[in-house]
């Protein structure tokens, strides 16, 4: 089996992300990423060129984990306080959703996706619980929401 390296122009699910030089089978480049245009075939001749490109892309990684740790730590801090309509002591009328956490952190200043909220449970109960938002594979900050009685009139 021939190998060859493969300068990727598109993340790859389990395979690299953008920017990355990888070596792979030479049938899978030829027949999939090159045609797809995911990826370009590193030879003698463009190798330069790939990895000048492939500085900037770490560049821009280090950018990118920065602010995604600020976010982290933003989302630490937070306490969100949602009212809800209560009975029987402390059951909530149907259960708090990952899109209304959503919504409340976009409030908040914070925008994240209803696929990164990470809920054990629904919470149906008054009180306090964590959430957990995962915003990449090691960074996962939780966040504190309290349930509290909407007011009645």
């Amino acid at each position: 089996m021939k190998v060859v390296r493969v300068f990727l122009l598109k993340d790859i699910e389990k395979v690299g992300i953008a920017g990355e030089i990888i070596k792979t089978a030479e049938g899978y480049a030829r027949n999939y990423l090159i045609p797809k245009k995911l990826g370009i075939e590193v030879t003698a001749a463009n190798e330069s060129s790939f990895s000048h490109r492939v500085k900037t892309i770490e560049h821009r990684k280090e950018v990118v984990e920065s602010k995604t740790s600020m976010l982290a730590e933003k989302i630490k801090g937070l306490e969100l306080v949602l009212k809800r309509k209560i009975h029987d002591g402390d059951q909530l009328y149907g259960s708090i959703s990952p899109r209304e956490i959503v919504d409340e952190l976009a409030a908040q200043g914070v925008a994240v996706s209803g696929s990164q909220v990470i809920m054990d449970k629904a919470i149906k109960t008054k009180g306090n619980h964590t959430i957990v938002i995962k915003l990449s594979s090691k960074l996962q900050p939780t966040l504190k929401v309290k349930i509290v009685p909407e007011a009645t009139a």
